[in-house]
């Protein structure tokens, strides 16, 4: 018979996040549990058995595991000393970030699948406890729960992204995002990845659904968006400065990516912060 937890009986009132430190017993669990609340646990030290519906895995130190509500489970020490880190988390902090962040959709708590498992190295997981003793040492509030998840999530869709397709087209993608490269438009992507066009063509088209000038596209559109609210230059400079010199073409990409013109963009976002009057 499976055990269900409840947060509402392990957050105390004004928390919505909970940590707890526990040295497992090596006897093995007399039925798996689930819960309404998501939960991340990672092995700090010595390994782990992991029971799910379907099986066991060993986890070892540094494994760190998200579950999502009613996915069931049980942990069991393997050896002495086998300590697990874990966090009880209000779900209605996780639907808030997935709400504003979509990127994480398809990962980590957010995955289509069973639980999701990943693993930190030494100095990751240093930066990972240090984060722990922070949030032990805080409110564990909404502030504090997203202090916490916020930086790790990030890290680890950032981790899948790279993972999901060859390291070459990864660095191009991240060298395509400084003026240098993008000022070229596509040829610019493609030079830095050293392949030919067609090969990066279906590269991209099969690792992240673009083409490569739609993808360059985009990064210059987010530079001009950033120009035109933070400083007065003209727009035809900024379009230069982007690569497109075409101001027809200029207004286009833009209208499509922004749904608005340049310069009613500028008027609507454009504010005198630092000397308002």
């Amino acid at each position: 018979m499976t055990q269900t937890l409840f947060h509402a009986d392990i957050l105390a009132e004004g928390t919505q996040i909970r940590l707890t430190r526990a040295t497992l017993a090596p006897t093995r669990p007399r039925s798996l549990h689930d819960h309404d609340f998501y939960e991340l646990f990672w092995v700090q030290n010595g390994r782990v058995r992991h029971h799910l519906p379907d099986g066991t895995e060993t986890l070892n130190e540094g494994d760190a595991v998200f579950l999502r509500p009613g996915q069931s489970h049980a942990l069991q020490g393997r050896g002495e000393h086998a300590l697990v880190v874990s966090l009880c988390i209000d779900p209605a902090i996780v639907r808030a970030l997935a709400k504003r962040h979509p990127s994480v959709k398809g990962h980590l708590f957010w995955s289509n699948g069973g639980p999701v498992r990943n693993h930190r190295d030494m100095r990751q997981l240093a930066a990972l406890n240090h984060a722990a003793v922070q949030l032990e040492n805080s409110p564990c509030d909404t502030l504090a729960a997203e202090a916490f998840l916020l930086p790790l999530c990030a890290d680890l869709t950032a981790e899948a992204f790279a993972d999901d397709m060859p390291q070459w087209l990864a660095d191009a993608c991240a060298a395509a995002k400084r003026p240098e490269v993008f000022r070229n438009g596509s040829a610019g992507l493609v030079a830095v990845a050293g392949k030919a066009h067609p090969h990066v063509s279906r590269m991209m088209r099969k690792h992240l659904g673009q083409t490569p000038s739609d993808y360059v596209n985009h990064i210059r559109m987010q530079h001009a968006a950033r120009a035109l609210t933070t400083d007065n230059e003209a727009i035809s400079a900024i379009a230069a400065a982007c690569g497109i010199p075409n101001m027809s073409h200029f207004h286009k990409l833009f209208r499509a990516a922004h749904g608005l013109t340049p310069l009613q963009y500028r008027q609507k976002y454009q504010k005198q912060v630092v000397q308002p009057f």
